[in-house]
């Protein structure tokens, strides 16, 4: 493990894998190096790039500076790119799939992205998250809440049954999901108001590949549609039996055939 100094002078902790292409995996709520997918994608990359995953800010071994701004976590990702001697390709899972579409459009340095179910609304039904969950997150997270923080992701933003919440903390991942609750707020920053953001899409420069599970809501599937056909000339793949839980290494093969095309 390595740090990286971000612009506002935040540490960021990063690993490197592989050789070849830079190729940088942004996590979504909850995960860092610690917890997460991101490792074992790594590993699977390595053999075709060089390959980064790294906590977003607040998480696991990088530093939290106030205050929170989207455009700080995109200056993340562009030291990234510098240290590792650019450009990039970005791949981000959930909310780092939101964050990712936005670093494209700030980062001439970023040159393809994939992005896997970014959790947008389709306006088809599925769940929608309350008008007011950053301020939710935020009121929580201020009040030292953090158990609450992680029920209310869990529950109200992601829609999950009540009997989960009930259950989740006497399940081994607790103590990891709370470490980093008080980054939360920051996964509902990048979401904004969970709409396809179709007018930042339509900005969007660099080739794409949307990607959506078989097993996921139709409502997910259809806002990735959206998203892909908002995404001038961007590809859109639906991976057979993946739901919003993919497994890397049915996601690893669509991110080495479009990085390699």
């Amino acid at each position: 493990m390595t740090k990286v100094t971000s612009k506002d002078g935040t540490q960021i902790a990063y690993t490197k894998l592989g050789n070849g292409p830079v190729v940088i995996l942004v996590d979504g709520a909850m995960c860092s190096r610690a917890f997460g997918p991101m490792p074992k994608l790594a590993a699977l990359l390595a053999p075709h790039f060089t390959v980064i995953s790294y906590d977003r800010r607040g998480r696991n071994e990088s530093e939290n500076t106030e205050p929170y701004s989207v455009d700080r976590e995109i200056e993340d990702i562009e030291a990234l790119i510098n240290e590792a001697g650019g450009p990039a390709y970005l791949a981000g899972c959930s909310s780092g799939a939101a964050l990712a579409l936005k670093a494209s459009l700030a980062s001439p340095n970023i040159k393809k992205i994939a992005l896997y179910e970014a959790p947008y609304l389709s306006g088809q039904g599925g769940h929608e998250p309350p008008q007011d969950t950053l301020e939710q997150l935020k009121k929580l997270v201020a009040s030292g809440n953090r158990s609450g923080a992680v029920k209310y992701f869990i529950h109200d933003m992601v829609g999950m049954p009540a009997f989960v919440t009930f259950i989740m903390p006497f399940m081994p991942a607790w103590g990891k999901l709370k470490a980093v609750a008080h980054t939360l707020p920051y996964d509902a920053a990048i979401m904004e108001d969970f709409k396809v953001p179709v007018q930042i899409a339509s900005l969007v420069k660099v080739p794409s590949l949307v990607m959506a599970g078989s097993k996921s809501p139709a409502s997910m599937q259809n806002a990735e549609k959206k998203l892909a056909e908002a995404i001038p000339g961007a590809q859109y793949h639906v991976l057979e039996g993946q739901t919003h839980n993919v497994s890397v290494k049915a996601l690893a093969p669509e991110l080495i055939e479009f990085f390699k095309s």
